[in-house]
């Protein structure tokens, strides 16, 4: 559990990252996933559960790397393969995937929480002045929520019960 900050900025961010609020965690998502049918399309979806947390972890550490690039060094993958590869997970894949999701998200806290970051400033390579490093954030918690909504709702079909258990 992340310690809260004074600034109430900081604290704001850090809770919309890491605790369950409007939403479910990553974590208590992924507590009980069926996964044996991680790489399972259900009719009329085009992801499958491996899909959606390969892409939910790629795409916060391209936007990591969108806030923390040095000036002409970030290189934007190609949309939307680049994004939505269409890959198979084996369940090792699976729980890397997993990992690598909290780590990055462990690096963007501390980011978050430290005093040197100026959330207002804009990133360094942005084309526009209004990508600041809080926009960025507010987008990962955002896409992050959205798609683990969805892996929520994959569990409870694939019959891995409520994402809160």
């Amino acid at each position: 559990m992340t310690q809260p900050h004074q600034d109430p900025l900081r604290s704001h961010l850090t809770n919309l990252l890491s605790q369950p609020q409007a939403h479910a965690t990553l974590e208590q998502v992924l507590d009980g996933f069926p996964l044996s049918q991680i790489n399972e399309r259900l009719s009329g979806l085009p992801y499958s559960a491996a899909e959606i947390l390969w892409h939910l972890r790629f795409t916060q550490r391209d936007l990591l790397d969108y806030i923390t690039a040095e000036q002409g060094s970030y290189q934007a993958p190609a949309w939307p393969e680049g994004y939505w590869p269409h890959r198979w997970l084996s369940v090792q894949e699976w729980q890397a995937e997993a990992e690598a999701y909290q780590a990055d998200l462990t690096t963007t806290l501390a980011l978050v929480a430290d005093e040197e970051t100026d959330l207002l400033a804009p990133v360094p390579h942005a084309q526009q002045p209004s990508h600041t490093v809080l926009r960025s954030v507010l987008l990962m918690a955002d896409h992050n929520a959205y798609h683990t909504g969805q892996l929520a709702l994959l569990k409870r079909l694939l019959g891995g019960g409520t994402s809160m258990t």
